[in-house]
């Protein structure tokens, strides 16, 4: 019973906050461990005695229980904590004799005012012929059946939770590395089909780059053209170009007109009269175009003569249509100019 009351007060009085001793957690060989020069400040012993402790019970710790760090392992960890050097010289007093700063109280003072800083202190300050045992979780929780003062086994409790709490942590934050993982993935997708996207945009304007030089070449109207399935907007452009050619008379011959092909003669110069021949009424739509288009009246006729192809005569010129004006370039046509009598076209269909 005197034993454990030893052992509470030791607890309640013990040198390190779980906080502060996960500062001294290092990972080394893919391993969590502490240095036996802060396992012996944490127990309140000298390093040396902690490992003659240890050397005499040396069955009890195995490789996977304590291992002694190379030569390359305690220059790594020298050099990684090089750069805090100036701070920690005016943060804390050099520890010199290690045996009578341990006893001391600035010794005391250091201790319960460990950082992650001064941690890693111990490495810079160890010559290289000294190089420190590193214990891992299972060779700390063995140090309590060799060091048995109740300090001793007050403190292993607060380290053994402080290596329970970096446990958690750990897990935690692989769980948002997953996230970030996830988050990646989705984000190079997108890049992936915004990459997509522009480079069909940059196609498409290199097809609409080559329209416009074709047509500021020479003759920039073309007698004849050949659009393919989905070449829409080609097809306007080519349409559009014609019909600007006009100077007098547009007459479009078309079994399938709406409201586009309006549009579509609305490009036409100002004077220039718009004739539309179809098979049904289209006075509504005629009307409300012409109170908003601002140019010379379209006016539509219903044929007396059907016609199963389709027709744009530019002033005396004809040109032939495979496919409705408003529905050129969504399926495979062409459009090419007939030498033929404009007259002989009308006359069949008035």
């Amino acid at each position: 019973m005197a034993k454990k009351r030893d052992i509470a007060k030791a607890e309640e009085t013990a040198i390190q906050s779980v906080e502060q001793i996960e500062n001294l957690i290092l990972s080394i060989r893919g391993k969590q461990v502490i240095l036996d020069r802060d396992l012996a400040r944490l127990y309140g012993v000298e390093t040396k005695r902690l490992n003659e402790q240890v050397r005499r019970n040396i069955e009890r710790f195995p490789e996977d229980f304590m291992f002694k760090l190379t030569k390359e392992e305690f220059e790594s960890l020298r050099s990684q904590f090089a750069t805090s050097n100036d701070f920690l010289r005016s943060q804390f007093v050099t520890l010199e004799n290690e045996d009578l700063d341990m006893r001391s109280q600035n010794a005391t003072t250091y201790a319960q005012n460990m950082s992650p800083q001064i941690a890693t202190t111990s490495p810079q300050r160890r010559p290289l012929s000294a190089l420190p045992y590193a214990f891992t979780e299972n060779g700390i929780a063995m140090l309590s059946s060799v060091l048995r003062s109740p300090m001793a086994i007050a403190t292993n409790i607060h380290i053994m939770r402080a290596f329970n709490a970096m446990r958690h942590f750990i897990g935690s934050q692989a769980q948002v590395f997953q996230r970030l993982e996830v988050m990646e993935r989705n984000q190079l997708a997108l890049n992936a089909s915004h990459a997509e996207l522009s480079a069909q945009v940059a196609e498409n304007n290199k097809k609409l780059e080559e329209v416009f030089r074709r047509l500021d070449e020479g003759d920039a109207t073309p007698k004849e053209a050949i659009f393919y399935n989905g070449q829409f907007f080609e097809a306007r452009v080519i349409l559009e170009k014609i019909i600007k050619t006009a100077k007098t008379h547009v007459i479009v011959i078309d079994a399938y007109v709406d409201a586009a092909t309006f549009e579509m003669l609305d490009v036409r110069a100002k004077g220039v009269k718009a004739d539309i021949y179809s098979g049904k009424n289209l006075s509504n739509v005629q009307k409300m175009h012409n109170e908003s288009s601002g140019l010379e009246p379209i006016d539509t006729h219903i044929w007396k003569n059907a016609s199963h192809d389709r027709w744009l005569i530019i002033d005396d010129t004809v040109y032939h249509c495979g496919h409705s004006l408003k529905d050129m370039g969504q399926k495979l046509c062409a459009i090419a100019q007939l030498g033929v009598d404009a007259d002989d076209i009308l006359k069949k269909i008035r």
